[in-house]
């Protein structure tokens, strides 16, 4: 099936770049341009494309703006473009929040420099968000939450809501959300992985724990470097629980939840230490949840409670295995409310899941489970 792409950008140059190494794939077919938010709105509704590319810096109407306009009129997969920049990565936040599914860096010297690389990436994030769950596209809409930046620990939780767009269908061969209470246990370590419609994901989950919630909890999300720092400093204005970006030393402890640092593999001892190690190159994923999960398994054995939400590929089997071996439990993110059911599809595939929950339910059984 040929993809139809809309690109959105004020810049002659990069509109022409991103539509030229779109149009390279017989498969990708870019249906037109916009070059500010309000000409993205009409178009989109015009041309009803699979996917939108996005910037976010515009005149007339940022791309933030359109975002939510487009998701509130004719919710549409949305991969936004990002300076690598602590203000870049706040910006790019906004965006996920508003209802973009992902985010690619905005580099001109990479064009330049690595044509055959951009195209490969480009191309692979257009074909995969063009896949992705429709109905669950635009998580922030319906009951956006606070601002993080003046947002502080809330007194009650806060989750994002997502429009009301219809239960999705069954789809054939496709696990159940569990429904049974979820097994209780001293855990040591909760352990949650995830990637593509993570950081939405995760605001979701972790807003519904208490302040008081007993374990310690790590978090891999698949994020550039300069990302989690800001990512981290979001979550932890938005929960009750503290949030941290990772650092090398860190200890774990009850009520904490520990960020991967982007670029980076993060472990965990038995001592209860986290180690930061450099970003193996021939690791297809910086931080790994893999990596992190297995640790955890070596650490912890049967002590260790792994989440595994949406995202694309299968980063976490292995892992999810590992615990599994060792007498852990896993959990996986169902397919209606994923927004791409890949890494959640594989554990599931494996056999190697306990409970398969709804995205709105995984926060309060991660609660009941473990108080």
């Amino acid at each position: 099936m040929v993809v139809k792409v809309l690109v959105v950008d004020d810049s002659g140059f990069f509109r022409r770049r991103v539509s030229e190494i779109l149009s390279a794939d017989p498969n990708i077919q870019v249906v037109g341009t916009a070059t500010n938010g309000r000409e993205a709105i009409d178009q989109a509704l015009a041309l009803k494309p699979d996917v939108i590319t996005m910037d976010y810096e515009m005149p007339m109407m940022d791309g933030i703006t359109a975002v939510r306009n487009i998701m509130q009129r004719c919710p549409t997969p949305v991969l936004m473009f990002s300076s690598l920049t602590h203000e870049g990565a706040r910006v790019t936040l906004d965006a996920l929040d508003a209802g973009a599914v992902d985010f690619l860096p905005k580099n001109f010297e990479d064009i330049s420099r690595n044509p055959e690389k951009v195209k490969q990436l480009l191309c692979e994030k257009v074909h995969s968000i063009a896949r992705s769950n429709r109905r669950s596209i635009g998580a922030a809409i319906a009951a956006p939450a606070p601002s993080a930046n003046t947002l502080g620990k809330p007194t009650a939780a806060s989750s994002l809501g997502r429009p009301n767009l219809g239960a999705p269908a069954p789809v054939a061969g496709a696990p159940l959300a569990s429904t049974a209470a979820p097994k209780r246990k001293a855990y040591k370590l909760v352990a949650i992985g995830t990637s593509t419609g993570g950081p939405v994901a995760l605001q979701r989950v972790l807003t519904q724990l208490p302040g008081n919630f007993p374990a310690p909890i790590v978090l891999i999300q698949h994020m550039p470097a300069a990302f989690t720092k800001a990512f981290a400093e979001r979550l932890d204005k938005l929960c009750r629980i503290n949030v941290k970006e990772a650092e090398d030393g860190d200890l774990l402890r009850p009520g904490l939840a520990l960020l991967a640092p982007g670029g980076k593999q993060m472990m965990v001892d038995g001592r209860g230490a986290i180690r930061i190690l450099p970003g193996d190159e021939r690791l297809n994923y910086k931080p790994c949840v893999d990596i992190t999960f297995g640790s955890a398994a070596k650490s912890y054995r049967d002590k260790v409670l792994a989440v595994v939400l949406t995202g694309m590929g299968a980063d976490g089997r292995e892992g999810a295995r590992l615990l599994k071996e060792g007498g852990s439990q896993v959990w996986a993110q169902d397919e209606a409310s994923c927004v791409i059911y890949g890494m959640p599809m594989a554990v599931v595939k494996a056999n190697l899941v306990d409970a398969v929950y709804g995205l709105d339910d995984i926060g309060r059984h991660l609660a009941e489970a473990c108080l």
